[in-house]
Formats: C-alpha cells, structure tokens, sequence
C-alpha cells in the first residue's frame, strides 16, 4: 500500500520539481477526502499539478475557467426541453467529474463562486429542485490569484472554510528551476502517455477510509481543541477557527499520519498540517500568498502540546 503511495508521490515530484511539501500536502488532503485551494501568481505550476494530481490517481479530470461571465449552470449543469420525448432532460456540466479544477476561482462573481458550496459540503448539486449526486471520490481543487492582482473577487468565507488546505507553491529554487531549463523538450500537459496512473480508484476510496481509522487518542484531541480555542479566546485572531476547522485538523492530522505509514497521530501531524488548514480561516478574505502563515504559528506558539 504505502510503496505505491511513495511511488505517486515520486511521480508528482517528477512533474513539480522542487515542491516536495508542497505536493505531500495536496496528498494529505486528497486521501482527507478534502478540497484543495491553490494561491499563488500566474505560471507556478498550479494547473500542472491538478493535472498530475488527477492522472497518477487514475481519477476523471475536469477543468472549469472561472471568468466574470461564467454562470452557475455553465458549470453545474442545466434542464433542457426534449420536445420528442416531451420532457425536461438534465445535461450535467463539468462539475461532474472525480477532479474539478476550478482554475481562477476568485475572477468569477459572488454568485458563481456560492454554486460550488453545496457541492464541496454535501457531493451533490439541486438544480430546479432536483437533487444529483456528483462522482465518488469528488476533489475540487480551486486556483486562485492574489487578490491586488485586477478583476479578482474575495472569497467568501463561507467558501473558504470548505477547503480542507490552502497551499500556496511559490517560486523554485535555483536548482529546481534550472533542471526544468535543461528539459530538451517542452514539457507538455499531463496524459495518459507521460502520466500514467500510479493507484486506481478503488484504491484511493480504500485509503480514504482507511485515513478515517488512523487513532486520535485522548491527549491528540485536547491538543487540537487548545489550538483552536486559542484562536477563539485570542483577540489577536479575527476570524476564530469553526468546528468545521476541528474536524479538518483531525482529518488532516489522520490523513497526514496514514501518508507516513502510521496507524495514529502525533501532536507532530498536527503541526505539519495546522498552517494549510487554518491560516487561510483565520485571514478570511484577507488570505494573501505573501504571507508566511503568521498567526497559525502564533497559534502553535501560544498552545503547549503537552499540557494537561
């Protein structure tokens, strides 16, 4: 099990060089069963990953360009009249995929990006109060620009608290970037041919619920609850972390615990996920990728794992 894992993690190391964090977390938060969001500047390798993400898991793929024209039904779907058969047929949208890639999530309007909250809570969309159930496993993983940057809109935090990790790639080091200078060939788009499935399907389902068995003991738990009760009891913290916060902590710690070949989480799991999974809450609409996850560190500082 965990020798194939180590081998899809080698091959998305492969296609983002230099990134090696980075890519365990986006895994972390695949086999959490969460979302993922995505800031950082144009031409980071954001949409190459989602790409890789998708081939090596051997999951559908589906990409969405959010752009201030786009509507909710360009991407949910809609009820088309079929004058043969005298009825309304449902043609689903792009949505309906294992991967959805919502590429520049914060250019579409409010009403746009509020279409996707069901879907990334529940797995379903209601469309003329039809409810559809969306594809098993189901990652959204949304881009989004910096917000200074021209036509961006802020994410809700309603939005912001249904993904599991923000994550942010930022730029190579020398090295990284100079061994993809030295590539002989343009490094086309991932498929089948130069990104071949590592782990089915059935086995990533099996992994996410083996995640869910990882073992949070008693202490583990009251650690998790002392850091987000800081951010509640802090006045340093605008935006406390939610219970939905709790529950993506032990699901990250889990998951995070599992990707490490071990049935039950440390305070360490804890740590290494805390800044993907609460600073983009605890900034709300304010998440900028300059920042180097400042008050999720404060919060670590201020929390002693060991005390009773």
């Amino acid at each position: 099990m965990h020798t194939a894992l180590s081998e899809a993690i080698d091959t998305l190391n492969q296609r983002i060089l230099g990134k090696p964090h980075q890519i365990k977390l986006a895994v972390t938060c695949l086999l959490a069963n969460g979302h993922l969001l995505i800031e950082d500047l144009p031409g980071m390798g954001k949409t190459t990953l989602s790409h890789a993400l998708a081939q090596v898991f051997g999951l559908g793929f589906s990409r969405i360009q959010f752009t201030s024209d786009l509507l909710p039904a360009d991407m949910l779907g809609v009820n088309i009249y079929n004058a043969q058969q005298q009825r309304f047929e449902f043609h689903a949208g792009p949505i309906f995929s294992e991967v959805v890639l919502a590429d520049e999530n914060n250019r579409a309007s409010p009403k746009t990006q509020s279409a996707l909250l069901e879907a990334m809570e529940e797995n379903q969309v209601s469309i003329d109060g039809t409810t559809h159930a969306l594809p098993v496993p189901f990652f959204v993983i949304a881009t989004q620009n910096p917000a200074y940057q021209a036509g961006t809109y802020p994410l809700p935090e309603s939005q912001l608290d249904r993904f599991l990790m923000r994550i942010s790639l930022g730029y190579p080091d020398t090295a990284a970037e100079k061994a993809m200078l030295r590539q002989t060939t343009p490094s086309p788009a991932p498929t089948a041919e130069n990104a071949q499935p590592v782990i089915t399907p059935a086995q990533l389902k099996d992994w996410q619920h083996s995640v869910t068995q990882v073992h949070a003991s008693e202490p583990i738990l009251d650690y998790l609850l002392r850091l987000v009760q800081q951010s509640r009891d802090n006045a340093e913290f605008p935006y406390p972390l939610s219970p939905r916060a709790s529950k993506s902590l032990l699901r990250g710690a889990q998951a995070w615990a599992f990707l490490h070949n071990r049935d039950f989480v440390l305070p360490e799991d804890i740590q290494a996920v805390f800044t993907a999974i609460a600073e983009h809450r605890l900034r709300g609409s304010q998440t900028d990728y300059r920042e180097d996850g400042l008050l999720s560190q404060r919060i670590l500082d201020l929390t002693d794992p060991l005390a009773a």
